[in-house]
């Protein structure tokens, strides 16, 4: 059974030793350093959150407030191990995420900004729903910015 948890004591060294595939390093941080902006972005309501399937840790995401416009979560990493990719884990993960978040009911929307040659990020975050707002970071000039909006 899939599912989310918070990072604590007893996981946190299971989430610090996930990575990805070798072609996917420069498309997100290392899990420590999820971990570590979990902890710099405090002042944002930042979380990190494990997944784990039956007991295991997979995945991580990291989540935190954007209250400048659009006001909206960020999901700003989002990973799963490289020993679990390709059975449909992140697909899931992320619609539990998104579950999660529409619950809370703080912000209408998500945004990530996603590298424009991170095909499966792309295709996850497409079939989730999320489409592309055009806006052109300058300093990601590389990156598409998605939104997903709830109630949709």
């Amino acid at each position: 059974m899939l599912e989310l948890v918070d990072v604590d004591e007893r996981n946190w060294l299971d989430i610090r030793g996930l990575s990805v595939s070798d072609g996917q390093e420069g498309f997100l941080d290392s899990a420590l350093g999820i971990i570590a902006r979990g902890y710099v972005y405090r002042s944002c309501r930042a979380r990190v959150i494990g997944i784990a399937e039956d007991g295991t840790i997979v995945g991580v995401v990291l989540v935190k407030d954007l209250d400048e416009e659009p006001a909206c979560y960020d999901l700003q990493q989002f990973m799963i191990d490289r020993r679990f990719q390709g059975r449909g884990l992140g697909t899931r993960a992320l619609g539990m995420i998104l579950s999660e978040l529409e619950r809370e009911g703080k912000y209408g929307c998500v945004e990530v900004c996603v590298k424009k040659d991170d095909a499966a990020a792309l295709r996850v975050y497409g079939n989730a729903g999320f489409i592309d707002t055009g806006y052109v970071d300058d300093e990601a000039p590389d990156c598409l910015n998605l939104m997903y909006r709830f109630g949709r």
